[in-house]
């Protein structure tokens, strides 16, 4: 199966799944009365990272989705006791202690946010008698089920529930927070043979519920690193060869150029369209400096130059 758009707001997306049919990008229970863990939008931090023992609950996230992978696979691999919610192996389910299945999408009810924050319920497409496998919970039900036996009690047996509380909850109405009044960090000033990341991710890419479906793969837009015609020649770049972009994890990524209108001495890239993906290959973040090369590397390596559609399925 495919995921779904990547349209919705990830803060009003991750605040619904906690308490309704989807699986939360950070989750609460863990191995005492009360007790905190989860890995969320950005890498796991505190005892988890520290590796200071307890117990840590992942329900579908891909650490090379995070700010810093390498550090988020760290903190997995030392936290005391790992439990993963999940359709697939992944690098998660490799380092759990316990895996628990949880349904698809299509397998449960459940409620997306739009972007103006409006819930969009819906009602499973599949129910156990045509579900193509055997029938497993959804992760609601097993977080609530851990959460009694953890004696932190959720109270929401089943979606209806959920939608209650949502609906209790209401919209937010107090005061937002100011716009920033000054710079966090000194604006990058790159040189020669340098420029600053930008990029986000493809609509189809290589997110992980899009493996094994050649016909949607087919779709994707191929996959480029875009510079300013002044930074092309710059840096001796002809348009349509082969762009090495390389940062301080030392990996690379491998894009074919397209010459493209934008500001000197920044370079555009698909985030999760070749190897792991440009946070893992990288280890920089957009708004950081990265290095740029003629592409001079052997064919067969991970992230070749290609002109095919993003990622290989």
């Amino acid at each position: 199966m495919t995921s779904p758009p990547r349209r919705c707001a990830d803060c009003g997306r991750g605040h619904t799944r906690a308490v309704d049919g989807e699986s939360p990008s950070s989750t609460p229970p863990a191995p005492g009365p009360r007790g905190r863990g989860g890995a969320g939008a950005r890498p796991p931090r505190g005892r988890a990272a520290r590796g200071g023992g307890g117990a840590l609950l992942v329900g579908g996230v891909d650490p090379d989705d995070l700010p810093d992978p390498a550090r988020a696979l760290e903190a997995l691999e030392s936290v005391g006791f790992l439990v993963s919610l999940e359709q697939r192996p992944s690098a998660v389910t490799e380092r759990a202690d316990v895996v628990l299945p949880v349904a698809a999408v299509a397998e449960k009810p459940g409620t997306f946010l739009n972007w103006e924050g409006r819930p969009r319920p819906f009602e499973a497409a599949l129910g156990p008698d045509r579900s193509p496998g055997r029938y497993v919970q959804p992760d609601l039900r097993v977080l609530d089920m851990l959460a009694d036996a953890a004696d932190a009690h959720l109270g929401l047996p089943d979606t209806d529930a959920a939608r209650r509380e949502l609906e209790r909850l209401g919209a937010w109405t107090g005061g937002r927070c100011a716009d920033p009044s000054e710079q966090t960090r000194p604006v990058p000033r790159p040189a020669k043979g340098e420029a600053v990341l930008a990029g986000h991710r493809l609509l189809l890419d290589d997110g992980r519920l899009q493996d094994g479906d050649p016909h949607l793969a087919g779709t994707r837009h191929p996959a480029v690193v875009r510079l300013s015609a002044a930074t092309a020649a710059e840096n001796g770049l002809a348009d349509g060869a082969p762009v090495r972009v390389t940062g301080p994890a030392g990996g690379a990524v491998r894009l074919p150029l397209e010459v493209t209108p934008m500001p000197d001495r920044v370079v555009w890239l698909p985030l999760r369209s070749t190897g792991r993906g440009a946070a893992a290959e990288l280890g920089v973040l957009p708004g950081q400096v990265v290095r740029l090369a003629a592409d001079t590397a052997d064919t067969g390596t991970a992230g070749t130059v290609t002109t095919a559609p993003e990622v290989q399925a």
